[in-house]
């Protein structure tokens, strides 16, 4: 094993607790906040936000706390995503790999790699995701393979979707093994023979470095790989756990959304026939603001019950299939509510907040942009497939991180 050099010149900061998570989270948001609009329109990418979350210590928050971290409730990391979303979604999606592929490896990784990925975290490291391909007939296919010669193990192929490898020290590559099973590999960022490529060109998300990584003949350490099979051969919420940071990310940019949505609509004309003298004071628009407010409440009850369950998984040893059949359905159902809320509102502070709401100079488009484009992800047609059939006829999700 080996460690590339870090991005971060000061000490990371220690977080012992969840209150301690939570400030640091508002000190974040509060930095990615300014200057957003022009990072989103002129596609300049959130380094020194993504440098402070990880001076700040937030990386590591869900390390276990045997290896030096604080691991705060899942409620708490939730929350920290919600946070950061709301005040920049890209900056929120950014890290969001990360926890997955920490929780990955705290399922299936022995003592020796946990004690080294996790004291690279904990020193203010990141790791991405090198996992989708293009081309592929589905997300689990892959081409990127691994090929021993001579005693040392070569990495070929070629990743897309590779959210935050611009800002990363180690990445994190699906490959097939020569003995025909998949593995992660983690690599080192900077190795010779990889080529991180920032063509990312979403109409949303724009800034959250999601393009291609190229990887030719590059040596990679046996001692980093976690093989795949683990977590298909035991219960885990890998999936449920993946996908409440997603929900996260959505609820935030509805909270955005809606912020904005109210302060759009107190600068806006009244429609003439409604006979009052504010926008604010017409019947419709308070009707709509009502629902969207509802809305909006339901989406972050569910996420919280959602991420309550996951703690209490968290205090179990050993859960069971039906326990983490549970966590993945109700992670579903809080992606239902957060797909809907920010799409939904997203879209009614333009219609709401009148003309004035599309001028590119308050880029309020931003949002629902955002949000269509991260919602993507993972369908929620396929949400409600899986809760239906679980309800109805007792079926358990499918065990993968889209569940």
């Amino acid at each position: 094993m080996s460690s590339n050099p870090s991005v971060i010149q000061t000490p990371v900061q220690l977080i012992l607790n969840d209150q301690q998570t939570i400030n640091a989270a508002y000190q974040v948001a509060d930095f990615a906040l300014e200057e957003r609009n022009k990072r989103d329109q002129n596609r300049i990418l959130p380094t020194e936000q993504i440098n402070q979350f990880s001076q700040k210590g937030l990386g590591g928050i869900r390390i276990p706390k045997q290896y030096g971290g604080a691991f705060v409730s899942n409620k708490s990391l939730a929350h920290v995503f919600r946070i950061l979303s709301k005040a920049d979604a890209n900056v929120g999606q950014i890290p969001q790999n990360q926890f997955g592929l920490l929780n990955f490896i705290n399922i299936t990784g022995s003592e020796t790699q946990k004690q080294f990925i996790y004291s690279e975290i904990l020193a203010g490291k990141r790791i991405a995701n090198g996992g989708p391909e293009k081309n592929s007939k589905d997300t689990k296919a892959i081409q990127t393979t691994l090929t021993l010669e001579n005693g040392q193990y070569f990495l070929n192929g070629e990743k897309f979707y590779s959210t935050g490898t611009s800002f990363a020290d180690w990445l994190a590559i699906r490959a097939l093994h020569p003995d025909d099973y998949t593995v992660l590999a983690i690599v080192d960022r900077h190795a010779s023979g990889v080529e991180v490529i920032n063509d990312w060109n979403g109409f949303g998300q724009r800034t959250t470095a999601s393009g291609t990584v190229k990887l030719r003949n590059v040596v990679v350490d046996p001692a980093l790989f976690f093989d795949e099979r683990i977590i298909a051969d035991t219960p885990n919420v890998r999936g449920a756990y993946s996908q409440l940071l997603q929900v996260a990310i959505d609820v935030g940019i509805a909270e955005a959304a809606f912020d904005d949505t109210l302060s759009s609509i107190r600068k806006a004309r009244p429609i003439i026939d409604a006979g009052v003298e504010k926008a604010s004071e017409e019947h419709y628009t308070l009707q709509e603001v009502g629902k969207l407010n509802i809305l909006l409440d339901a989406a972050i009850l569910l996420l919280d019950d959602a991420a309550e369950y996951l703690d209490e998984l968290d205090q179990i040893a050993e859960i069971s299939d039906e326990q983490a059949a549970r966590a993945s359905i109700l992670v579903a159902e809080a992606k239902i509510y957060a797909n809907d809320a920010a799409l939904h509102i997203s879209e009614k502070l333009l219609e709401l907040g009148g003309s004035r709401a599309s001028l590119s100079q308050h880029n309020l488009d931003q949002h629902w942009r955002n949000a269509r484009v991260h919602t993507l992800h993972d369908p929620v047609r396929w949400k409600f497939h899986a809760i239906g059939d679980y309800y109805l006829n007792g079926t358990h999700p499918a065990r993968h991180a889209w569940i």
